[in-house]
């Protein structure tokens, strides 16, 4: 499991995040949801320790990171058992998606097995007609896939994702959904940040409620139908209106 205890988090005076508890289990899907500006890429930074929190404690499958986190501590990195992907992508321009997938293997951190995992992920993602394109040659859906390729093969326990299915059409956001079951299927645990309620509803096993850096309220994904906080009620909602 990955988990977040008291996780505290401030840039200058503001405070965005105020003692948070979050726990993402191994082949599960939680869903992270929330108003603009409510601290969830915040906290999916501090989880993954990429913005380490100024407080609390975050665990990965019971190894201990607390903060303030001495400077000779001897504990593990927690790359790349705990991998992210971001809105914007990342990928190299100048590399085909082949060479962003297998980018961060060169650092020595990694390695594949062998070449049948990285044909395994092509597949998976059914790349195989564009895998040796440049992002600028493929759709912004293969290009997603192409990011969550190149975190996969760092073989991680857990990923995290931060709004990936933004501006993609139906059918891209029913593919991510049918690659993020498969995904979950595998034992790996996944954390997604989405403003989507109805992708939200169809993938979830866990929805967390995030407003103002604190949790409102969490549960089944049938929260989305039933919510109890009056402030989550109101914002489903709205946004359940404006779809």
């Amino acid at each position: 499991m990955l988990s977040g205890k008291e996780i505290r988090k401030s840039y200058g005076k503001d405070e965005i995040l105020h003692g948070v508890d979050l726990a993402v289990e191994s082949g599960k899907i939680t869903v992270l949801i929330g108003p603009s500006g409510g601290g969830k890429t915040t906290l999916l930074k501090a989880l993954s320790m990429l913005d380490p929190p100024d407080t609390g404690t975050v665990s990965i499958d019971g190894i201990e990171y607390s903060f303030p986190l001495l400077q000779k501590s001897n504990l593990p990195s927690p790359w790349p058992k705990v991998t992210v992907v971001f809105q914007q992508l990342f990928l190299w321009p100048h590399m085909t998606l082949r060479q962003n997938i297998t980018l961060p293997l060169r650092n020595g951190r990694a390695k594949i097995a062998d070449n049948g995992y990285l044909d395994d992920l092509i597949n998976l993602f059914e790349m195989t007609d564009f895998i040796d394109r440049y992002p600028n040659e493929v759709s912004l859906g293969q290009r997603q896939r192409g990011a969550l390729a190149r975190a996969l093969v760092l073989n991680p326990s857990y990923i995290l994702l931060d709004e990936i299915t933004s501006a993609l059409d139906v059918e891209q956001v029913g593919s991510i959904l049918s690659h993020l079951q498969t995904l979950r299927d595998k034992g790996i645990g996944i954390l997604i940040i989405t403003h989507l309620i109805n992708f939200a509803h169809r993938v979830a096993d866990r929805i967390v409620f995030l407003d103002s850096g604190e949790i409102l309220e969490s549960g089944s994904r049938e929260l989305i139908e039933s919510p109890q906080n009056e402030r989550v009620k109101k914002f489903l909602s709205v946004v359940k209106s404006a779809t």
